[in-house]
């Protein structure tokens, strides 16, 4: 398993500003890159990480600490998983939203558009909807407002109502089943990043990517200790923009409450303003590093 050095790693650990005695929690371990970065930095503190795919968990079993914990579950059960272990409140919260590129190099999880494979992409390999399951039983409607709203899509309608003809005639089963009923629509020139946005928008309706991040960000300000960081780093608009809102306003969508006095009702204030962006340089050495966006911001 080749799992490759996570995305702006010191920036990540900057922005966690680090009390040796904390607790910290890695929502989204992967090959554990970030959780290694921060128990070389715990004294006495503890790290929970949170992965719920069955390789991450393999991988975290090389990490041998007494400071470290490991949850195979989705980080929008955190709160409750941290209670199980005794916690309730943390220094710092670390989230990687990116799907690892372990997951994206194995042909049978079905997440690239490089391979062919089953039209899975589980990130639970437990969980019961799979991209197949969405292209042959949603309707026409369902399907449209997922490519619109998750891939953003130009020509989602037509899309949907593509799909819909196709499998009437054939089941999708294959990657190359999609890929075959994408190709004479896709724009010129253009092809991978529209085949990737089908993708994203099937991958974000499998795993129910941004209700889990919803909750989890309300969670997050919730076991939140005054002063703590929350970091997180996203890789498409749609979470930057949940992220960029909930800091900003306490809110996923709609206007920031007030008190009675006109103060703002927000857990977090936001550290960066604007998202901060990998450098050219790890960029050049790292294609994933080229759409991330991190953001930081401290509990109130």
């Amino acid at each position: 398993m080749v799992y490759h050095r996570p995305v702006m790693l010191e920036e990540c650990m900057e922005g966690l500003a680090i009390n040796p005695d904390g607790i910290y929690v890695d929502v989204t371990f992967g090959g554990g890159g970030h959780s290694l970065k921060i128990l070389e930095q715990l004294r006495n503190g503890r790290l929970i990480a949170f992965d719920q795919d069955e390789d991450a968990r393999k991988q975290s079993e090389n990490i041998q600490s007494r400071s470290f914990t490991f949850c195979q579950t989705n980080f929008r059960n955190m709160k409750q998983y941290l209670k199980l272990n005794g916690i309730t409140k943390v220094n710092g919260i670390l989230a990687d939203l990116g799907i690892s590129s372990h997951q994206i190099d194995s042909a049978e999880r079905g997440f690239s558009t490089r391979f062919d494979g089953p039209l899975d992409m589980r990130m639970d390999k437990k969980g019961s909807k799979s991209a197949a399951r969405i292209l042959n039983e949603y309707p026409e409607a369902s399907l449209h407002k997922i490519l619109g709203m998750y891939g953003e899509v130009k020509n989602a309608k037509t899309l949907a109502g593509l799909i819909v003809q196709q499998r009437s005639v054939k089941k999708f089963e294959r990657i190359q089943d999609l890929i075959d009923l994408l190709k004479p629509i896709a724009p010129r020139g253009k092809e991978f990043k529209y085949y990737a946005q089908v993708f994203q928008a099937l991958r974000i309706e499998v795993n129910e990517e941004m209700q889990a991040l919803e909750e989890f960000l309300k969670q997050s300000g919730e076991v939140m200790e005054k002063g703590g960081r929350l970091v997180v780093m996203s890789y498409h608009s749609l979470e930057d923009r949940l992220v960029k809102n909930y800091i900003n306003s306490g809110k996923m969508y709609g206007e920031v409450e007030k008190d009675f006095y006109g103060n703002k009702l927000k857990p977090f204030e936001a550290i960066n303003r604007k998202p901060i962006e990998a450098s050219v340089a790890e960029v050049n050495e790292n294609n994933r590093a080229r759409s991330a966006k991190l953001r930081i911001a401290e509990r109130l």
